[in-house]
């Protein structure tokens, strides 16, 4: 059941990343006014198998991950860290996440490294975790009095479900801030990338096209946006070489023609003719128009060299030329058409928008006041005859000094020091209250006190009520009953008999074991088994830790060499 528990846990778990996620999306880019938890929640449960799967798969991916690199994986794999922002985007199969959320990240992927490696704030978070709720308690023991003994033992760094706590609450206060990051990174990329492919279509456009007015008012809008934009993401991050808008490369058959065509110029004398933006409107043309160019050079080949008329030749070569012009100029029209519509597309997305402003509340209409009741009808007459009757009728009133010494200014000054004085001395006087029973705690010697015997009489349980023997005597005949749990506090009592006779401790039912243990003043080679005895001690008795056989006979061999110890002689004037 606790395996069930936890892996229901951990399932939910990851539906709430998945709703958090997705609600940051919304409120960076959504269209929504208002983003909202329930339709997060609904689009969450629409994923759930895909949710479900992207939690398991990442447990065990960084659980193989982490094991065979050693560590290493958790500070150079990162991608995996926006898996349930990226399922949320429903784009390609759970089962291969790692490489989705590679994908989509695009250009982040060092930016989703560096955050990963600034998680590990969280180590601070936990050790601050534990000062802090240890502060809290040591400050409830001295300033209030409250008795945490068990409450501090437990809290401590070498108890494991205390452990287990710090870590459960730091990775749950970072939950949110993991959404959120994943999310962000996610636009981060899209952006990005998207800034890329917006610079390669605003490069596509030929310049001819601008300077002879074909683009529109509308689309020199949109170009100049977009330069803005690709010149942003210029700036905010070196382009990739992958990405970079590639020029169209020249095939050797393109190059060969070419070749052919300038050494039929030569031959025929006509070399003007290709000179100026002849070959530029030649190598302009598109993979398509290939076949036709090499017939048309096989053409003039024909002409020149065959039938020896190079006069027909540099006719055919100035119609086929023009006829090349215009082709290229009617398909930089398309491209350049093409290219606007892709920059326009990419300036429509979400990213690129700004976002709605919210409409402003109209103003609540002031609402009558409702009428009073009768009670506070009457009320308020016996108020006006109350004030009529005690009201002095004077009919020449003395003038009144109402101008006061000080502003309120200056008289709330006077008061937030006054507060500020008062709680100062309040803490001083604390404070010396402390260290005066600490230094007569730390006193150069423990007097053993005398409790009378009338008093031990009624208090069976008190720890001088009896010798140390008889309480170890005592622990012996319950644990020969089984009953263990009982036969450890016997002796622990014995212990705490045989200290306050030796003059190590000072016994009193108003001090906690671990006071005990900060007043010690016995031997230095006591001490650390007495440390221990008390931890085994306050887990048995207080926190109800089972104890067997095993436990109590442990218990009674660290505890033996104590009682058998012979007796210190005692502090002058004992």
């Amino acid at each position: 059941l606790p395996a069930l528990y936890l892996t229901l846990a951990w399932l939910l778990r990851g539906v709430g990343q998945g709703a958090a996620c997705h609600y940051v999306q919304e409120v960076l880019l959504g269209t929504h006014a208002e983003p909202s938890v329930r339709p997060s929640m609904r689009a969450a449960l629409g994923r759930l198998p895909s949710l479900c799967i992207a939690a398991v798969y990442l447990t065990f991916f960084n659980l193989i991950t982490v094991t065979l690199s050693l560590g290493i994986a958790l500070i150079v794999l990162s991608a995996q860290g926006v898996g349930y922002a990226a399922t949320m985007q429903g784009r390609g199969s759970p089962l291969k996440l790692y490489g989705l959320c590679s994908r989509l990240l695009g250009p982040s992927r060092g930016t989703a490294t560096g955050v990963r490696w600034l998680m590990g704030v969280q180590v601070l978070v936990f050790f601050n975790l534990h000062v802090g709720l240890n502060f809290l308690l040591y400050l409830a023991r001295h300033l209030v009095g409250i008795d945490l003994t068990f409450t501090e033992r437990f809290a401590s760094l070498d108890n494991p479900p205390w452990l287990m706590f710090l870590a459960a609450t730091t990775f749950a206060i970072f939950e949110p801030l993991r959404a959120a990051a994943a999310t962000l990174l996610l636009v981060d990329g899209r952006v990005r990338q998207e800034g890329l492919d917006l610079l390669a279509a605003v490069q596509q456009l030929p310049e001819r096209n601008v300077k002879r007015g074909a683009v529109g008012a509308g689309d020199a809008k949109g170009i100049a946006a977009a330069l803005l934009v690709a010149v942003g993401m210029l700036f905010a991050s070196p382009t990739p070489a992958e990405a970079a808008p590639a020029k169209k490369p020249e095939t050797s058959e393109r190059q060969a023609v070419r070749a052919r065509l300038e050494k039929l110029a030569e031959a025929c004398e006509m070399p003007e003719m290709l000179e100026g933006t002849a070959l530029k409107d030649f190598d302009a043309l598109g993979t398509s128009e290939g076949a036709k160019l090499e017939r048309f050079v096989r053409h003039l080949e024909q002409q020149a060299y065959d039938d020896d008329d190079c006069e027909s030749a540099a006719v055919t070569l100035e119609t086929g030329l023009a006829q090349v012009a215009a082709t290229a100029e009617a398909q930089a029209r398309v491209d350049a058409r093409a290219a606007t519509d892709r920059a326009r597309s990419i300036l429509a997305r979400p990213e690129f928008q700004d976002r709605p402003e919210k409409d402003p509340k109209e103003p609540k209409e002031e609402e009558a006041p409702e009428e009073p009741g009768w009670w506070r009808q009457f009320i308020d007459k016996v108020g006006k005859w109350l004030e009529e009757l005690f009201r002095r009728r004077d009919p020449l009133p003395k003038p009144r000094e109402t101008a006061l010494p000080l502003s309120g200014g200056a008289a709330a000054d006077i008061v937030v020091v006054a507060l500020v004085a008062l709680t100062l001395a309040v803490l001083g006087v604390v404070v010396v209250s402390i260290l005066k029973r600490r230094r007569v705690e730390s006193g150069p010697g423990l007097e053993v006190s005398t409790v009378d015997a009338a008093a031990l009489a009624g208090n069976p349980d008190h720890a001088l009520s009896r010798p140390p023997e008889g309480w170890a005597h005592l622990a012996d005949a319950l644990a020969a009953r089984g009953e263990y749990r009982e036969a450890v506090r016997n002796l622990y009592l014995a212990l705490l008999s045989r200290l306050h006779r030796d003059g190590a401790i000072l016994y009193d039912e108003t001090l906690s074991n671990w006071d005990y243990l900060r007043a010690f003043r016995g031997r230095p080679e006591v001490k650390a088994p007495f440390r221990e005895l008390t931890r085994r001690f306050d887990f048995a008795w207080y926190g109800n830790v089972p104890v067997g056989k095993e436990g109590y006979t442990e218990f009674r061999a660290i505890t033996a060499p104590l009682l058998a110890a012979p007796p210190m002689q005692e502090a002058a004037g004992a």
